[in-house]
């Protein structure tokens, strides 16, 4: 399956806040959050490393999708992985979309939102390397 990936060693969680900010500045709102390490440990006792999966949509592209292709609502979730590796790398992977829309029902019109929608989410990914660390603001015990 065709997908993007950016790899940083930043912590887990700033990496995830910073992927919810660049999926809104692009338009995306983020639907759910599901958070698969605590899922594994509250369903199947299993301890797992982090890794959440975001549900993001872009209402305005999801209007015109439907609104060319009425079964698209199937495949309109944008999902996006964070999860974090044993290295202590943290990964963000999203599907290309243009891949994903099926070839059965791929017109102009439906090829080109695909097109806006990908240039988005790898604008969303690449603008994460531009995440530096902040700085720690805990104070100190006297």
């Amino acid at each position: 399956m065709p997908y993007y990936s950016r790899k940083l060693t930043l912590p887990f969680q700033d990496v995830l806040e910073k992927v919810t900010k660049n999926l809104q500045q692009q338009g995306f709102g983020t639907i759910t959050i599901i958070d698969v390490k605590d899922t594994f440990k509250q369903k199947l006792s299993i301890d797992f490393r982090n890794y959440k999966i975001l549900s993001a949509c872009n209402p305005q592209f999801a209007y015109k999708a439907i609104s060319l292709e009425s079964h698209l609502g199937i495949m309109m979730q944008c999902n996006v992985v964070v999860q974090e590796h044993e290295n202590g790398e943290v990964e963000v992977t999203a599907v290309n979309p243009l891949e994903s829309l099926d070839k059965g029902i791929r017109t102009t019109l439906l090829n080109d939102l695909a097109l806006e929608v990908d240039n988005r989410l790898r604008t969303a990914l690449d603008n994460l390397h531009r995440l530096k660390p902040e700085p720690h603001t805990e104070a100190l015990p006297v």
